[in-house]
């Protein structure tokens, strides 16, 4: 299920989707689906831009459009991943997050495009966590995977160097 958020001090609006939807859907969509995908997360992310003052890219349609028909001559195609990989590291470094890393993104697009794409929804849902708030009305968000539950999340962690001392055996 895809959540609705709004970036914080905007009407801009973001969603967290499934990394799963977004390595698989452009499979069983022949490729639609992905396009919208991308479409997407490059507005969103000019929007999350607009609102930090950064800019974080200006057309999202001139991102799809070097896909399809764009792919047909291979650079275009290269040329908007690897922009939409530095969007979405400048936006979590704006956001004071740990950015995707360029190397993971190059070998999993070799290796794994859907993988790929599943990473970079990733990080943005990590960041959408931290940038934005659920609209009225919507459930709240699950924790996100990596996250501890909240019980132990409550529960303070000592560590104290000093061992207590033995207690003497009563004979």
């Amino acid at each position: 299920m895809a959540y609705e958020l709004e970036i914080r001090n905007t009407n801009d609006k973001v969603k967290i989707r499934s990394p799963w939807a977004a390595a698989l859907l452009p499979i069983i969509t022949l490729g639609v689906y992905h396009l919208v995908w991308w479409y997407r997360i490059n507005r969103e992310l000019r929007d999350y831009g607009r609102a930090k003052g950064y800019d974080l890219g200006q057309n999202p349609t001139n991102s799809v459009l070097a896909i399809f028909p764009g792919a047909i001559i291979i650079v275009p195609t290269l040329m908007t991943y690897w922009r939409g990989t530095k969007r979405v590291q400048g936006a979590s470094k704006l956001a004071g997050q740990e950015p995707v890393s360029g190397w993971i993104c190059l070998i999993l697009y070799l290796l794994i495009a859907p993988g790929f794409w599943a990473y970079l929804q990733i990080s943005l849902n990590e960041l959408w966590r931290a940038e934005a708030d659920l609209l009225p009305g919507q459930p709240a968000l699950p924790a996100a995977p990596d996250a501890l539950p909240p019980r132990l999340a409550e529960e303070p962690v000592t560590t104290d160097p000093t061992p207590e001392p033995p207690v003497p055996e009563a004979s």
